[in-house]
C-alpha cells in the first residue's frame, strides 16, 4: 500500500484510550490530547473497552509520583502481546516521564510506537501517522515550549467545570522536585487570552473554572506585574454566568495581600485554598530550598481565615525527607494542629532520580518513615472530622458533579461540591407541601445544576444531606450537561492520512498540580 492509499479515507472507526497520571496538569493535557485525536478523525474508546481493545493507546504519564517508571513499563508490557496480535494497534507514550526517560521508553519497550514530551503534545496525531507511514518509532522531544497548550482544540471531561491554564513551567528550585525540569521555566499567558477562553467556557454553559498553573499566584513574573493574579481573579469576578472560581496550586513564597484581599472581596472566587506546606520545620524547609518558614505559612493562613472565616484550607505534605528528625517532624504536626486543615495529601518521601534530594545524606529508614507518616494521617483523620462537623446543620448550595459518589447508585443519592470544595452526598428529593415528605422534583436533578440542602451528618472526608432538599436551581450548565449527553450522531469513517496541523479554530474551552507548589 502506498502513502497514497493510506490517505484514503475509509469506513472504518479508529478508537483511543488515555491513561492520565498525576496531577491536574495532566489531567488538562489529556483533554487537549482527546482533542487533537477527535480532530484527526478518531473518536474515544466505549467505556468498558477490554484492555488493548482501543486503536491507540496514549499513556500521559508522571515522573513525580512514586515508582511512576515501573508502573509505566508494567503497563507497557502487558500491551506487548496484544500489540503483536493486532498489528495495526498504536501505543504512545508523552509526559513528564516521557519527557525525562526519551528514547529510552523505546529501548526498554521497542513495541511502543511514539513517544512525545510535554512540550509538543499538539504532535501527537503527525507523530502517530508517521509512525504508521514509516513503520517505525517517533521519538520527538521538544526542550522548550512550542504552542500554549490553549490554542489546541480540546474535549473537556465536564460540561459544566473546566480547567483553565494560566502558566505552564515553575521556576523554584525544590530539591525533592523534578517538574522544573521537566515543564521548563514558567511561562505566562496573556490575560486577555485567558478571559477570552473563561467567557468562551461560560458561553458553552460551564459555571465554574479552576485557574491552573504548576505554581499559579506566581503569574505575572513573566510580564512583568506582581499584582497581575489578583487582578485576574477580579476580572474572572465580572463575567457574567460565571458562578464559581477556583484555583491551584500557589506557593505560600508568592502568596501576598493582594490575592486573599481580591479572593475575599471577588463574589464568585470559593472560599477553598490549597496551600502547600511540604514540611513544617524551619531546617527541613531550608533543605528542601522551600523560600519560607513555618512563621510565614502561618501567617498566611490567618490572614485568609480573618479575611473569609469560613474558608477551607488544604495542604501537601512529605514525610521523611532527608535529615528530618523527630523534633523537625514535631513541628510539622505542630502546624497541622494550629493550621487545622480541612484536608490534607501527604505524601512518604522517595528518591527522584535527578533531583538534588535523591543525593542528599540522612536517607530515613523505611519502618521511621512509615510510623511518622501514621501518626501524621490519624492526627489530620480527627481535625478533618472535627472540622467538617462544623458544617451540620449548616444549608449550602452544591453544584450537583457527575461521577463523584461511588455509592450514588445503590444509595439513591447524588453528590456535588460546597462553595468551600467539601464533597456532599444528599438526597435529590424535595420537601413536600406539608414539610414531612420528600417528593421527586418536577424535572431530573442534573450535573451542573445547584441544590440547597440542609448538612445532617459529617465524616472525615464527606458530608451528607439526609433530608429532602431545600430547593434545586436548573442551570445552563445542566442544560450543557443535558446536550452533551443526548444521542451522539453515528460514527463516520476516519482519515487515515495526515491530520489538520496549525492553529485550530477557536472554539469553548479537568489532586493539587504535582505536589510541588
Amino acid at each position: 500500500m502506498t502513502s497514497s492509499d493510506r490517505s484514503q479515507a475509509v469506513d472504518v472507526t479508529h478508537t483511543y484510550e488515555i491513561r492520565t497520571y498525576g496531577c491536574q496538569m495532566n489531567v488538562h493535557d489529556s483533554e487537549r490530547l482527546s482533542g487533537l485525536l477527535e480532530d484527526a478523525g478518531y473518536v474515544r474508546a466505549p467505556e468498558g473497552t477490554g484492555e488493548g481493545e482501543a486503536d491507540i493507546v496514549v499513556f500521559n504519564t508522571c515522573a513525580v509520583r512514586e515508582n511512576a517508571d515501573n508502573r509505566l513499563y508494567g503497563n507497557l508490557g502487558r500491551l506487548a502481546p496484544i500489540k503483536a496480535r493486532r498489528p495495526g494497534m498504536q501505543i504512545a507514550v508523552g509526559g513528564c516521564l516521557a519527557q525525562k526517560d526519551r528514547d529510552t521508553i523505546v529501548r526498554k519497550a521497542p513495541w511502543v510506537d511514539v513517544v512525545f514530551g510535554t512540550h509538543n503534545i499538539g504532535k501527537l496525531p503527525i507523530l502517530l501517522e508517521r509512525a504508521r507511514v514509516q513503520e517505525e518509532a517517533q521519538v520527538e522531544i521538544a526542550e522548550s515550549l512550542e504552542a500554549f497548550p490553549s490554542t489546541l482544540p480540546t474535549r473537556r471531561e465536564s460540561a459544566y467545570a473546566a480547567w483553565v491554564s494560566i502558566s505552564v513551567g515553575c521556576n523554584n528550585t525544590c530539591t525533592f522536585c523534578i517538574v522544573p525540569a521537566l515543564r521548563g521555566k514558567e511561562k505566562d499567558r496573556r490575560p486577555g487570552d485567558i478571559l477570552a477562553e473563561v467567557e468562551a467556557l461560560v458561553a458553552e454553559g460551564v459555571t465554574e473554572i479552576t485557574l491552573l498553573g504548576q505554581n499559579v499566584n506566581a503569574y505575572g513574573s513573566d510580564i512583568g506585574d506582581r499584582e497581575a493574579f489578583s487582578k485576574l481573579l477580579r476580572a474572572c469576578g465580572k463575567v457574567e454566568g460565571l458562578e464559581r472560581v477556583r484555583f491551584t496550586s500557589p506557593h505560600p513564597r508568592d502568596f501576598t495581600d493582594d490575592v486573599i484581599a481580591a479572593m475575599a472581596e471577588t463574589p464568585n472566587v470559593m472560599p477553598q485554598l490549597h496551600m502547600p506546606l511540604q514540611s513544617g520545620s524551619n531546617p527541613v524547609l531550608k533543605a528542601m530550598r522551600r523560600s519560607y518558614r513555618q512563621d510565614r505559612f502561618l501567617g498566611i493562613i490567618e490572614k485568609v481565615r480573618a479575611a473569609m472565616p469560613d474558608a477551607a484550607i488544604s495542604t501537601d505534605i512529605i514525610v521523611g525527607f532527608p535529615g528530618e528528625t523527630e523534633e523537625d517532624f514535631e513541628q510539622t504536626m505542630h502546624v497541622v494542629r494550629e493550621a487545622r486543615f480541612a484536608q490534607a495529601f501527604t505524601f512518604q518521601y522517595s528518591k527522584r532520580p535527578g533531583t538534588p534530594a535523591a543525593e542528599m545524606a540522612d536517607q530515613i529508614p523505611k519502618e521511621v518513615v512509615q510510623a511518622r507518616y501514621e501518626r501524621l494521617v490519624a492526627l489530620q483523620e480527627e481535625i478533618s472530622w472535627a472540622e467538617n462537623k462544623k458544617q451540620v446543620g449548616r444549608t449550602l448550595e452544591v453544584l450537583v458533579a457527575e461521577g463523584e459518589g461511588r455509592k450514588d447508585g445503590a444509595t439513591r443519592r447524588l453528590s456535588g461540591r460546597a462553595p468551600d470544595n467539601r464533597l456532599v452526598h444528599f438526597n435529590p428529593s424535595l420537601w413536600g407541601p406539608d414539610d414531612e415528605r420528600g417528593t421527586p422534583p418536577g424535572e431530573p436533578v442534573r450535573p451542573g445544576d445547584v441544590v440547597e440542602v440542609e448538612i445532617t451528618y459529617a465524616a472525615p472526608h464527606h458530608l451528607l444531606a439526609e433530608g429532602p432538599a431545600k430547593g434545586v436551581r436548573r442551570t445552563r450548565a445542566g442544560d450543557a450537561w443535558e446536550r452533551r449527553n443526548a444521542a451522539p450522531p453515528a460514527p463516520t469513517g476516519v482519515m487515515l492520512g495526515l491530520p489538520k496541523v496549525g492553529a485550530p479554530a477557536p472554539e469553548p474551552a479537568s489532586a493539587p498540580a504535582c505536589g510541588c507548589p
